[in-house]
Parts: C-alpha cells; structure tokens; sequence
C-alpha cells in the first residue's frame, strides 16, 4: 500500500509542540551535561557519537545531568530555512504542484519547501517570489538583480531592471527575534501569526481563496494577428470565478506578456480562455500556465505559506553568581531537552526557572580553602564496614567548601552503553554520601587518589553562606553538610539530545543553545 505523511502533518506537529511548551501544565527544560566525555568515548573530542535512543541510554543522560533552565513561553519559535537574497542568484517561484514527477524550475526540488522560493533581505524583510521570469526563452528562470526592499502589500518588481521578478512582502524579523532565533540556517516566523497585531496588515490583506496573481507564457505562438495590440478582459476560466487578464502581442506578432488585471477568487485551477478573448487562431496557438495561490491567498498563513514544520528552541546559558547551578571552569559535552522533570523526591512538576541535578558536598577541616579538587577525578567516603560513597568532581569552590559532584553509572564501574568495565577503584555498588556513616564510616572526603583529606561539615545548613561580610548563594539547600539535587533523576521525558564537542565553561563566558526540532 503506497501512502505518504504531508507536510501538512509536519507543520501541524511543529503547531502542537510550541503549544505544548506554552502550555501552563507542561515545563520545558533545556540541560547542559557529561563533563568528561573521554571516559566515555576518547575520540569525543574530534568526532562526538551520535546518542541513542532507548531507555537504558535516557538513564545514562540523567545520570550526566548538570543543571537545567526552564524554556519560556518566548524562547521557542517556528522557523523556516535562510534563503538569503543574493544578486545573480537564480530563485524559484511559488508553485502548488511541485513533485517528484515535477520538479521546480530553478532548483529542480522535488518539494516547494525545499526550494528557494522566498527570501529574506538585508534588513530582515521576507519576501516570496511570484515570479522568478520565467518564460519560453527562461524556462528555468533569471537571475534575480534588483533586491526587494519595499513594505507595500500589493506585489511588484523590486527596481527597473527588468529581471521579470515579482515580490510579494510578507514580514520583517524584529530585533529581539534575530537575537534569539536568527541562525545560519534558519530564520523565525512571526510568533501567532493567526492574531498577531504586528502582522495584522498583511493578514488581513491576503487576497481571497482562489484569487489568482500569476500566469506565465509557456509558448508565445506564431501569427497572432496584428502587432503591438492588447487585448483586455481576457478570461480565466476554471472552477472560480471572475478573473481575467491583459494580453499584449508584440511586434512579431507573438505573445510578449500576460498580466492578470482581476485575479477573481476560488481557482483552485485555471485555464486562460484567449479565444472568448479574441486573439485569433493560427499556425501555431500560444499557451500559458495559471498559477494557483496557497489556501487563503499570500500571506493569509505563512506557517503553511513557507512551510514551518521546524521549531527552534532557545536557551541562554549563563553565569549567575546569585544561582550558581551552571558549573564553571569543568567542562560540558552535552544538551538536550527534557518535558516535565519532577523536584526532586516527588512528583510535583519542577517550576525552578533553574534546576542542579547534581549533589553537592559542603567541606571543612585543614587547608580547605587552599586545596583544588581535579576536576573529574573521584571522591570518596566510607559510610559503613565495606560500604564506600563515590562520585566524580564537576566543581569546587574554595572559598565556599562546596564540591559538586555526579555520580553516574561509569564511576560504578559500568561503562558507556551499560557494558561492564570494572576495575579495583570502582565499587559496582553505589551508596551517598552520609554525615551519619555507621559501624566503620566515617565522615572524612578523600580526593584525588587519596591525596586530599576533609571532613564533611555535618554543622551547616542553609542555602547562603557569610564571609567576610560577602553573602554567597550556593544554589542548593544544604543539611548537614549535604544538599541533594532539585531535580529528580529519571523523571520526565528527555525529547532530545545533542553530543557535541566539549566546551570548558568559564566566568567571562554564556552559552547560546539553539535547537532545531523537525517534524
């Protein structure tokens, strides 16, 4: 059985994600993670693996979870592929039967979308293209020299080149929107294009269904009567009504152009009736081509219009000294996102515009605040007779005491993908860190191979910390000694994952992340 998804499906997808995100009962969360990623894979570096997807590995990227960021109702966008306009480039007009068996003149696409059909200028106007020139001698289409520049609703020539284009505006990208969503690939559709006040006038002046703007000449004819004659109120006959077009015969005596002078309203085919018009018939009769307009007409939905059946996702990644969740100077080699987490020891849905889902260890004793922990190396602390804690550095502060660390499946001795990879240092058990250890525990942190000894400062509580007359916010909320995540592992749906080559995080510094979601 031969079947197909539409692009119609595509775009309604990408409608009911930005939905899902703006919806009051969902949160959204953009996650940075997997600060060592040569335990993993050691060619991480030059050439990331591509993630998996099944159950065993969403674990494995919880377990690598440094922090999340809530994704807002404006950080999520539709976006379109960049065409940017370019003098001499050759571009394809808008067409609704564009196939496989019917490829678009210029770019031979075997879909609309997918060809160059519209454009975006040097001023962030978007245009589409109505007509790229083609005719008998241009069957492919013209290079395009005069760029659109104009804002008027009614479509026309960009300059007086004569290049045979016809533009017609659509919108202009705000200022704040090419910050957030402006890639090199992608530019964004306006947001609630249906109701939008800023898109309103070109909405509203959406010619109706069906009515008809474009005709083009696929063969002149020969012996068309007398020269240099128009012939007006020429019908267009087809299952709408109304529209007619002017046909000028040039001084051959052939067809020279046809301008559609009423485009009428509900074509959804069309066929230029030139004999009722009064063209006479000779050796060899002309023929043209009716161009049939998107649903609703130009610019009525540029969703359906351009084909916005990706969604772009934004998410800035910032040093906040007030919420210190985002790690500095480690490392982070991945990001995704995750619908619906959970705080952490329950299934309340997290709200936190930000979220640690590592733990955190608060420190004391001899030379704390002269120490350094390498990054990644593992710590440990016996919590019972033969029962050791471990976990992994991400970060440590000297000036606090407060060492972050993760505690994923590799420091138990499981290697990436759940193979076994034991070795003597690991415990294929896992136990947490305890300022009540019990029988042989004890309360001393040993780091670095051994080489640093602390002890868990099982006499602070609390969230901020004084010194030196300097509040520090530690992100977490401690007790005795120990704060937990405020994310719940394994909670919610991790919808996707991106590996990438790993980026040190530094004070001076934010991160930018751009997702692009397809449907």
């Amino acid at each position: 059985m031969a079947a197909i998804i539409t692009d119609q499906l595509r775009i309604l997808n990408a409608k009911n994600f930005v939905n899902s995100v703006r919806d009051s009962n969902n949160s959204f969360y953009s996650f940075i993670g997997l600060p060592n990623p040569y335990d993993y894979d050691s060619n991480w570096n030059v050439t990331p693996p591509a993630p998996k997807d099944n159950g065993n590995e969403e674990n494995d990227y919880w377990d690598t979870i440094i922090a999340v960021k809530k994704i807002s109702n404006d950080d999520v966008r539709h976006v379109v592929r960049k065409t940017i306009w370019t003098r001499e480039n050759v571009y394809d007009m808008y067409r609704n039967d564009i196939s496989r068996t019917n490829v678009t003149n210029s770019s031979s696409s075997s879909s609309i979308f997918a060809s160059n059909f519209y454009v975006v200028n040097e001023d962030y106007r978007v245009y589409i293209c109505l007509s790229n020139g083609t005719d008998p001698e241009h069957p492919n289409g013209r290079p395009s020299l005069d760029q659109p520049t104009f804002t008027d609703l009614e479509p026309k020539a960009a300059g007086l080149s004569g290049d045979g284009y016809v533009w017609k505006y659509l919108y202009t990208i705000k200022p704040s929107e090419i910050i957030k969503f402006d890639s090199t690939n992608y530019i964004p559709v306006p947001d609630n294009w249906e109701t939008n006040t800023n898109t309103a006038e070109v909405r509203d002046h959406a010619e109706s269904s069906g009515q008809l703007k474009t005709i083009t000449i696929k063969n002149r004819g020969v012996g068309l009567g007398t020269a240099n004659v128009i012939y007006t109120n020429v019908p267009i006959k087809g299952d709408g009504t109304g529209a007619e077009a002017s046909i000028v015969i040039g001084n051959d005596s052939k067809i020279d152009r046809i301008i559609v002078t009423n485009g009428g309203s509900g074509y959804t085919y069309g066929i230029v009736d030139y004999i009722s018009g009064g063209l006479p018939v000779n050796t060899i009769d002309p023929s043209f081509e009716v161009i049939i307009p998107p649903k609703g007409g130009h610019g009525a939905d540029v969703y359906n219009e351009l084909g916005a059946f990706n969604v772009m996702v934004f998410s800035a990644i910032e040093n906040d000294l007030e919420n210190p969740d985002f790690i500095l100077e480690n490392q982070i080699s991945r990001v995704g996102i995750v619908q619906n987490p959970t705080v952490y020891n329950s299934t309340d849905i997290l709200t936190l515009d930000k979220g640690s889902s590592i733990s955190a260890i608060k420190l004391t004793g001899v030379g704390f605040n002269d120490v350094s922990f390498d990054e990644d190396s593992v710590i440990e602390q016996t919590v019972g007779l033969g029962k050791t804690a471990m976990g992994r550095v991400v970060s440590y502060n000297k000036s606090t005491g407060v060492l972050k660390y993760w505690n994923d499946r590799y420091t138990h001795g499981v290697g990436y993908g759940g193979t076994i990879s034991y070795t003597p240092k690991y415990s294929l058990d896992r136990y947490e860190f305890t300022n009540t250890p019990t029988g042989a525990g004890s309360i001393d942190i040993r780091g670095n191979d051994g080489d640093i000894l602390l002890q868990l400062d099982t006499a602070f509580s609390g969230s901020t910390l004084q010194i030196n007359n300097r509040t520090y916010n530690l992100g977490q909320s401690f007790v005795n000694g120990l704060a937990n995540p405020e994310v719940q592992k394994y909670s919610g749906n991790i919808v996707y994952v991106d590996n990438r080559p790993p980026i040190t995080r530094s004070q001076n510094q934010k991160e930018l992340i751009k997702v692009i979601l397809q449907f």
